[in-house]
């Protein structure tokens, strides 16, 4: 992520859902590639949660709501970088 972004949104693994569903929703709404999505899939079932889309707090608002109707668990945290 870069540094002018002022918050993350985080998804976290469930035992719910499986790769191709969380997949299909980080393409559908978070934009990513194909790969991107896989590769965030990826890390968050192997770490747990994982950072799949930095900007401002409004934009990742909309896009957690979007995420959560589609009842996957997120959370908007503060980019560390942007508080150096």
């Amino acid at each position: 992520m870069e540094n002018n972004y002022s918050h993350k949104l985080v998804l976290y693994n469930d035992d719910k859902h499986d790769f191709l569903y969380v997949i299909a929703c980080l393409i559908r709404c978070c934009k990513h590639d194909p790969i991107q999505a896989e590769q965030c899939a990826v890390i968050t079932h192997s770490k747990g949660k994982c950072a799949v889309k930095g900007g401002v707090f409004l934009e990742l608002f909309d896009i957690k709501n979007d995420l959560e109707e589609l009842d996957l668990k997120t959370e908007i945290e503060i980019y560390e970088s942007y508080m150096h």
